[in-house]
C-alpha cells in the first residue's frame, strides 16, 4: 500500500470518528426540534454540525457525502431565516441523510449510491424554497477558514492533491485532529488500545494488589519478633533486678552488655518494621490506585449507548401512532465497557414493549383522563454497590386477569396456584421463553421472544430483571446489574479444605442451622427457610470434593436459586464476603460443571467462582436420577447419647404420620418416605437402626425394598419391620422370606404393639 493510501486510510478512520459524535449532536437536535421547531440555538448547533462533516467530507474524498450535507446544511440555514419550517416530514428526511452520512462514515463500507443520495436531496429540497442551494454561503457564521483548513491539512499530512482541493472550501477544523498545545489539552488525549490489552492490564493490576498484600504478614511477623525481643529484654531487666546483688563484678557487667546488644537489637528492629510498614501501606495504596484506574479504563458512560434509542422511540412510537415524550437520566452513568456493549439488545425489547404493549394511543389517553403524550423514560444510576437501568411508562400498566389466564391457558400452573401467586410471581412468567400477552404476531411483538432475552441477558452478566406495574399507572422494568464483570463481590466459602465463592448477585441468605433440624420429604433432606421446606444438598458432591468431613453441631448453609427452585448448599465454613477481580479459566478447559471463573484471594490463595445457574441444574439433575447424597445430621457430641433412628416408608398420608408421631413421642428419631423407591432412596443417604415399610405402595412396594435392603452389603444388617393390612398367613410367609425381621398386621395394630415391636428390634430410643 502506498504513503497516499496510507494516508487516506488515517483520514477515513478520522472522519468515522467525527461522523459519529457530529451525527449523535445531529439526531439530538433533530428530536429537539421536533417540539421546538423554531429553536435558534438547536438550529445554529445542526447547521454548524452538517457544515463540518461537509467539509471534513471534502477533505477525505467523500463527494456523495458532501451533497448531503451540503443539503442538509441549506435545511437548517433556511429554517433560521425563517423561510421554511423543520416540521415532522423534513426531520424524517433529515434523519435519513443522517443514516447516510453515518454510513458514509464507515471506511469499510461501500460508496454511497449515488441514487440514494439523489433521492434524499431532492425529497429534501422539495419542500425548501428557490436558491435555498446557496443558502450556507451567506449564512452567520460561514466565512471561509482556509488557514484554519491548511493547518488541519498539513497535521494529516495530506497528498499535495488533497491538499489542494481542501483549500477551496470553508470548512471547521475536526476536533480530533487539532494538535495538544497544552499539558490540559493533553490529558484529555485519546488513544486506541485493543480491548485485549486492557483486559490483560487490568488482569496485571489484580495480581499486583493481591502480590501487594503479600507483604503484610511479613510485617506482621517482623512485629511479632519484635514484641518476643522487648520480652527478652524486659526478663533480663526483672533478672538483674533479682538476682543483680548476688552475681559478682564480672557476671554483673556482662548482664549489662547483653542487655545492651538486646536493646541495640529492639532499636534496629523497630527501625527495620517502621520501614516495612511504610514500604508496606504505600505498595498497597500504588497497587490499589493501579487496579482503580485500569478497572476505570473499562468503564464508559451510559449515554455512549443511550444517544441512539432517542431516534428509535420517535420512529417507533410514529409508526404505531402514539405520541411519546422520551427522557434519558444518568447518560454519564460509568458502564463496564462489556456490558455496555450487550445493553443494546434488551434495552432495545423494553423500550419497544413499553410502546407497543404499555404505552396507549392518544384518543384511548384522552378517554381514560390522561395527557395524550405518554411519558417514558430510561434512567441509569448506581445503587448499593449495583447498576440500576430502569424503562418506566405510564401506560395501561399489566392486565393481572388476563396474564392469569394466559398462565392458566398454558398450562404452566393450575388455576387454584395461579390465584394465590403475588403480583411479582405474575410478573416472572412475563419471563419465560415464549410468552406473550399479544394474541397475534406484529412487527413489533407478539412472539415471545423480547423480555425472555432480557432475563438472558441478565442472567449472563449476573444480574437479576425486577417487574413493577400498576394498572391504569404504568410499568416499570428494572434491570439490577454488577457494575463491572471484571469483578464481583463474593461470598468465600471453604469446601473440603479449598475456597470457593458464591457471587452475592445470587446468594438469597447464608445462614447456619441445627443439623437436628434437617428433615425427609420424599426421599430429599430439607431445612425450613421462611416458613417453607428447601431442598438441602451438599456442596462436596456438587463440586467433587469427596465426601463430607467430621460434622460439627451445626451446618453451615448457602440458599441459592429462584423461588421457584430455591435450594440450600451444604459448605464446610463461612469464610467472609470479598471483592474478587474476574480471571476467567483456561480456554483448553472447556466448560468446568459448576464453576465459571477463578479469582486469587488476598493471601494468594486461587477461588474457584462457582457457577450457580449450574449448580441449580446439576440438583435438578441428580433429584431426577435419585442419586443425590444426603448431610450427616448426627451432631459431632452425639455421642453414646444420639436418639436410635427409624425410616418410616408408607404412601397412606394417616398411617405415615400416626406411625411418625407414636416414634417420636417415645423419642426415636424418624424419617418418613412416600414409597419404596423413596425410601430406598432415603436409606442410602443416611444410617438408619431400623426400617418400617407397607408392603403394597407405587414404583416399588415393601417386598422388593426388603428385598433390596437385605441384598445389599451395606445395609443387610438394617433390621425391617412390615406393617400391613395383608394378615393372610401366606402375606406373612411372604414377607419374611423375603427377609423382613418382624411382620405387624394393621388389622391388630395399636400403639403398645408397634412400640412393643420396635423396642424389641431395636431397644430403647435413646443408645
Amino acid at each position: 500500500m502506498s504513503d497516499d493510501e496510507l494516508s487516506r486510510r488515517s483520514l477515513l478512520d478520522l472522519f468515522h470518528e467525527e461522523a459519529a459524535a457530529q451525527t449523535r449532536t445531529l439526531s439530538a437536535g433533530l428530536l429537539a426540534l421536533e417540539s421546538a421547531p423554531a429553536d435558534a440555538a438547536t438550529l445554529e448547533a445542526c447547521m454548524r454540525a452538517t457544515h463540518s462533516l461537509k467539509g471534513a467530507a471534502r477533505i477525505v474524498g467523500l463527494p456523495e457525502a458532501v451533497e448531503v450535507a451540503s443539503a442538509m446544511e441549506d435545511c437548517f440555514v433556511a429554517a433560521q431565516r425563517g423561510e421554511l419550517r423543520i416540521d415532522a416530514a423534513r426531520i424524517d428526511a433529515l434523519l435519513v441523510g443522517i443514516d447516510l452520512l453515518s454510513a458514509a462514515g464507515d471506511a469499510a463500507a461501500a460508496p454511497l449510491a449515488h441514487e440514494a443520495v439523489e433521492a434524499f436531496v431532492a425529497r429534501l429540497q422539495g419542500g425548501a424554497p428557490p436558491g435555498a442551494d446557496n443558502a450556507a454561503a451567506s449564512a452567520p457564521g460561514t466565512t471561509p477558514e482556509t488557514d484554519d483548513l491548511a493547518a488541519l491539512a498539513a497535521s494529516l499530512r495530506l497528498p499535495e492533491p488533497e491538499r489542494e482541493a481542501a483549500a477551496t472550501d470553508d470548512v471547521e477544523p475536526a476536533p480530533l485532529a487539532q494538535p495538544s498545545p497544552s499539558r490540559s489539552a493533553d490529558a484529555g488525549r485519546m488513544l486506541r488500545v485493543r480491548a485485549g490489552t486492557l483486559d490483560r492490564l487490568l488482569g496485571f493490576a489484580g495480581e499486583s494488589l493481591v502480590e501487594s498484600r503479600r507483604m503484610r504478614p511479613f510485617a506482621e511477623g517482623l512485629l511479632r519478633t519484635r514484641r518476643a525481643q522487648g520480652n527478652v529484654l524486659a526478663a533480663l531487666g526483672q533478672f538483674q533486678e533479682r538476682h543483680g546483688a548476688a552475681l559478682d563484678v564480672d557476671a554483673r557487667a556482662a548482664l549489662a552488655d547483653i542487655r545492651n546488644a538486646v536493646a541495640s537489637l529492639d532499636r534496629q528492629l523497630s527501625e527495620r518494621f517502621d520501614d516495612v510498614d511504610r514500604i508496606d501501606r504505600r505498595g498497597t495504596q500504588l497497587a490499589q490506585r493501579l487496579y482503580e484506574e485500569a478497572l476505570q479504563c473499562r468503564m464508559r458512560p451510559f449515554g455512549d449507548t443511550a444517544h441512539t434509542y432517542p431516534r428509535v422511540v420517535r420512529d417507533l412510537a410514529r409508526s404505531l401512532g402514539k405520541r411519546v415524550r422520551f427522557a434519558i437520566a444518568g447518560e454519564s452513568t460509568q458502564v463496564d465497557r462489556d456490558i455496555l456493549e450487550m445493553l443494546d439488545a434488551p434495552l432495545g425489547h423494553l423500550l419497544r414493549n413499553a410502546l407497543d404493549h404499555g404505552i396507549e394511543d392518544p384518543e384511548t389517553r384522552r378517554r381514560a383522563g390522561k395527557a395524550e403524550e405518554a411519558s417514558l423514560t430510561l434512567e441509569a444510576r448506581h445503587s448499593a454497590g449495583k447498576l440500576l437501568i430502569a424503562v418506566a411508562d405510564d401506560g395501561a400498566g399489566i392486565d393481572l386477569d388476563a396474564l392469569r389466564a394466559n398462565i392458566v391457558a398454558r398450562s404452566l400452573a393450575q388455576p387454584q396456584a395461579v390465584a394465590a401467586m403475588s403480583d411479582a410471581e405474575l410478573f416472572d412468567f412475563l419471563l419465560l421463553p415464549g410468552f406473550s400477552l399479544r394474541d397475534t404476531v406484529t412487527d413489533v411483538s407478539g412472539r415471545g421472544v423480547g423480555l425472555d432475552a432480557v432475563q438472558n441477558f441478565a442472567k449472563a452478566v449476573r444480574g437479576t430483571v425486577r417487574i413493577e406495574s400498576a394498572t391504569g399507572q404504568g410499568t416499570r422494568f428494572v434491570l439490577q446489574l454488577p457494575l463491572t464483570l471484571s469483578v464481583v463481590r463474593s461470598l468465600i466459602v471453604e469446601v473440603a479444605g479449598e475456597a470457593y465463592a458464591f457471587p452475592l448477585a445470587h446468594v438469597r441468605r447464608a445462614l447456619s442451622v441445627p443439623r437436628s433440624t434437617i428433615e425427609m420429604l420424599e426421599g430429599q433432606q430439607h431445612i425450613a427457610f421462611e416458613g417453607r421446606p428447601v431442598g438441602l444438598v451438599t456442596a462436596r458432591q456438587l463440586l467433587g470434593a469427596g465426601a463430607e468431613a467430621a460434622t460439627t453441631e451445626d451446618l453451615n448453609v448457602v440458599l441459592v436459586g429462584s423461588e421457584a427452585g430455591l435450594y440450600g448448599v451444604a459448605v464446610d465454613r463461612f469464610a467472609g464476603e470479598r471483592t474478587l477481580a474476574v480471571q476467567p479459566l483456561d480456554a483448553r478447559l472447556g466448560k468446568v460443571r459448576n464453576v465459571s471463573a477463578a479469582a486469587l484471594l488476598d493471601d494468594g490463595e486461587v477461588a474457584l467462582i462457582v457457577d450457580v445457574e449450574d449448580i441449580v441444574t446439576s440438583v435438578a439433575r441428580l433429584v431426577r436420577d435419585g442419586q443425590l447424597a444426603g448431610v450427616a445430621r448426627g451432631g459431632a457430641h452425639d455421642g453414646a447419647r444420639a436418639r436410635k433412628r427409624i425410616l418410616v416408608v408408607e404412601d397412606s398420608l394417616t398411617v405415615r404420620e400416626l406411625e411418625r408421631k407414636l416414634l417420636e413421642k417415645r423419642g426415636y428419631d424418624v424419617t418418613v418416605a412416600v414409597d419404596g423407591m423413596d425410601g430406598w432412596s432415603t436409606l442410602r443417604n443416611a444410617h438408619f437402626d431400623l426400617v418400617i415399610t407397607d408392603v403394597d405402595m407405587p414404583r416399588m412396594d415393601g417386598i422388593e425394598l426388603v428385598t433390596m435392603i437385605k441384598g445389599d452389603a451395606m445395609h443387610r444388617n438394617v433390621p425391617v419391620m412390615i406393617v400391613s393390612y395383608k394378615d393372610r398367613e401366606d402375606d406373612r410367609r411372604r414377607g419374611l422370606d423375603a427377609g423382613a425381621d418382624y411382620y405387624l398386621t394393621k388389622g391388630s395394630f395399636h400403639d403398645e404393639a408397634l412400640l412393643d415391636a420396635v423396642n424389641d428390634l431395636i431397644g430403647e430410643a435413646a443408645g
